[in-house]
């Protein structure tokens, strides 16, 4: 099962929040994030909030809709209470679980009804994660129609062993459909891959990664797999019949996606993310590629953002909240005009300054360090390779593709 939600302070009941810790002159974009915690099945390495059954009415897939847009007015309500107009969202997601286990008509009614109470600003982006046997032709076409610009496709990897151990459901003949399919109705396109799986060998990742790049998506995120503990794989690799995962492993398959992807056209922009570079595009910073995730950077920049569903986190001015986990719990609330907020924190500006660095220096545009930062340990990031030497010396830390590799080492040398 999915980890604890982290400790924090009381959050108000009816959701309330201080305008001087909104900051609502900051001049931020909003981001909105949608949580929709259904999926067929629970993969065995999966840690997030998700569930293989309803839980009754606004708690499952046909009436989860409604339950969403109640969040909505709570939200616009507490803002309205604290003298804030909603801003439009710039950019709006929809992960999960596995949003597309909701009808695309549901999707598109969540959609429509975030228009009509936050307002989405023109030209925004906005995206659905969807497993590959949970979409066809038709479905894309209704999510294109209500206002989806962007489908995120969970491959994982093209080869069958892989898929298995992972406990993926679809075959890997399936994504080349979903991906055209996707495109023949205007959608722009990003899929998923992970490595570093028990048994994957550097062939298996390699086929991966090209049967990738042969699809000509806009966008290719390649995640290192994480053996959480409480997860399926969690306890196999623990029983000992599954290896634990080998970092160096990991890292020349990082190595050679990079390089991979590099070839073919692909830029990073964040470590774990690399966006198709068009034409004319060749001297422009990875962050400003048109087909980066705009909502991926709205998490890297420390832009606002506002979750809705269990479990979902929300982030605006010096104010962090989470949601109760359980869609029961989420829905009940609501039902009786409470704020699903568990718990929350108010970020000082130590904080927010560790976390501005933690962010930006995984993105291609990197981190300036402020005038009071601490310096003496950038030389040897220099010297060590894992940070480039000329922006560096203007004191603007850009990772290095070995930099990457040890990003954690980097920041902690950063901040101290």
């Amino acid at each position: 099962m999915s980890p604890s939600l982290p400790e924090g302070i009381a959050w108000p009941a009816d959701g309330h929040l201080p305008r001087d810790l909104v900051e609502p002159d900051a001049g931020r974009p909003l981001s909105l994030y949608v949580h929709v915690p259904f999926c067929r099945v629970r993969c065995g390495y999966c840690d997030f909030n998700t569930y293989t059954t309803g839980f009754g009415e606004g708690a499952e897939p046909g009436s989860y809709a409604a339950t969403v847009l109640q969040e909505a007015d709570l939200a616009v309500g507490a803002l309205a209470d604290s003298g804030i107009d909603p801003r439009p969202a710039s950019t709006v997601f929809f992960g999960g679980g596995t949003p597309t286990m909701l009808d695309p008509g549901e999707l598109g009614a969540i959609l429509s009804g975030l228009r009509g109470r936050f307002g989405i600003a023109p030209g925004a982006e906005v995206t659905t994660e969807a497993n590959p046997e949970t979409v066809t032709e038709s479905s894309l076409h209704e999510l294109a129609a209500a206002g989806f610009t962007r489908v995120s496709v969970g491959m994982q990897s093209a080869v069958p062993h892989v898929l298995d151990t992972l406990d993926r459901q679809h075959r890997p003949g399936r994504v080349p459909r979903v991906v055209a399919w996707a495109r023949e109705v205007g959608l722009d396109v990003s899929v998923d891959l992970i490595y570093g799986t028990p048994g994957e060998t550097l062939e298996d990742w390699r086929r991966s990664v090209e049967a990738a790049v042969a699809m000509s998506p806009d966008h290719i995120s390649a995640y290192a797999l994480v053996v959480e503990e409480g997860t399926r794989m969690g306890a196999q690799v623990a029983r000992g019949e599954l290896p634990t995962p080998d970092p160096d492993d990991e890292a020349d398959k990082y190595e050679l996606a990079d390089g991979l992807l590099s070839a073919a056209g692909y830029r990073w922009y964040e470590i774990s993310n690399f966006a198709r570079v068009e034409a004319g595009e060749e001297d422009v910073v990875g962050t400003q590629l048109r087909h980066a995730s705009r909502h991926n950077l709205a998490y890297w920049r420390d832009w606002d953002w506002w979750g809705l569903g269990p479990g979902a986190h929300s982030h605006v001015g010096r104010l962090r909240w989470w949601n109760v986990k359980h869609p029961r719990a989420h829905a009940g609330r609501l039902r009786a005009g409470l704020s699903p907020a568990a718990a929350g924190e108010v970020l000082d500006p130590r904080t927010r300054e560790l976390e501005r660095v933690l962010l930006a220096v995984r993105t291609a545009e990197g981190v300036r360090l402020g005038p009071l930062d601490d310096r003496s340990g950038v030389a040897g990031l220099v010297e060590d390779g894992l940070v480039e030497p000329g922006p560096a010396a203007r004191g603007h830390i850009v990772l290095t593709l070995h930099g990457r590799l040890l990003a954690d080492h980097v920041t902690r040398t950063l901040t101290g």
